[in-house]
């Protein structure tokens, strides 16, 4: 369980040396690298972040405008990133066991149901304070 206090979640990230990360995130810990060795890189991460998110955004949208089970789902994603290995792109190949008259409809439903689609806009950053000397 996260540490939740109202509308708001905390995490703690790590760093002892190197360039390799944990998150610890209730229960659950994390690592993450930006060079692939220990861990997924951050870019990889946000992009399986976005996919675990959109996909039950998706189902449960669809069981509210009364769609019958969509049987088994899977997201196949791709990135690209730039030489700075910034995220220039995201895309989605949406596999759905039933047959859907309506495609589009699922990808509005799960756009409008994804928290992480609705975070990845422009003007979302953390507000970062720095308390140095903490260890």
């Amino acid at each position: 369980m996260y540490n939740i206090v109202m509308n708001e979640f905390s995490l703690t990230t790590t760093n002892t040396d190197g360039y390799d990360t944990e998150s610890v995130i209730g229960d659950f810990a994390l690592a993450i690298d930006p060079m692939d060795e220990t861990g997924p890189n951050p870019n990889a991460v946000l992009v399986a972040d976005y996919a675990s998110c959109f996909l039950p955004a998706v189902r449960m949208g669809a069981q509210q405008h009364g769609y019958d089970d969509l049987g088994e789902m899977a997201i196949d994603a791709t990135a690209t990133v730039d030489d700075h290995d910034d995220l220039q792109s995201i895309s989605f190949t949406l596999k759905v066991e039933a047959a859907v008259e309506d495609p589009d409809e699922l990808v509005a439903l799960g756009e409008e149901l994804c928290h992480v689609h609705a975070a990845l806009r422009e003007g979302l950053a953390a507000d970062v304070t720095v308390e140095d000397e903490a260890f």
